[in-house]
């Protein structure tokens, strides 16, 4: 990084960015059962809407199941609610206690369908890594720096634009292959 023009700012926008498209990629549901497919889902819980994980203890105890224990019992009919209304394809189990997700196997259809999603966010999470870079480039013009100068930091944004997209791509395309394991 150069020492007259900070970049690590526009690193950390990058870099938030990457996280937050490893949550989304969490919340796609796989073959496989994941605490991420239900922890953000909004609860009506204490006069408010709460994400599940702040009024669930959420576990995966096999494969295909996914356990939510409410910490106040009096929650389960909003949990199981907030469920159905996520429209996450599941259908809840309450027994009293807990309530419980048996996720099917997906179709091919559906494989599809997540992939198209997947690539969806991938494609959102590159827009915001070149907001970024157009956000350095502008700071840099506004900065003055002499020509020459100019152009190094200029080669330095984007090399960490391009590290940043190539990560994207690795981390969609092993979720792509994960959706797609039968």
């Amino acid at each position: 990084m150069d020492d007259d023009f900070d970049l690590e700012i526009f690193e950390m926008q990058m870099q938030d960015a990457l996280e937050a498209l490893g949550r989304e990629f969490g919340r796609v549901r796989s073959g496989r059962a994941s605490p991420g497919l239900v922890d953000k889902v909004p609860v009506e819980a204490y006069g408010s809407e709460m994400p599940m994980d702040q009024v669930a203890t959420i576990s995966v105890p096999e494969a295909r199941t996914i356990v939510i224990q409410p910490f106040d019992k009096g929650n389960l009919s909003n949990i199981e609610r907030a469920i159905h209304k996520a429209n996450l394809g599941v259908t809840p189990n309450n027994d009293g206690h807990v309530v419980r997700l048996n996720l099917p196997a997906l179709t091919e259809e559906r494989r599809k369908e997540y992939v198209k999603v997947v690539k969806a966010k991938a494609e959102e999470a590159k827009i915001s890594i070149r907001q970024a870079r157009r956000d350095a480039l502008e700071e840099l013009k506004k900065a003055d720096f002499p020509e020459d100068h100019q152009k190094r930091v200029e080669d330095e944004v984007q090399k960490l634009t391009d590290r940043f997209s190539d990560r994207i791509d690795t981390a969609t395309k092993a979720k792509e292959k994960e959706l797609m394991e039968v």
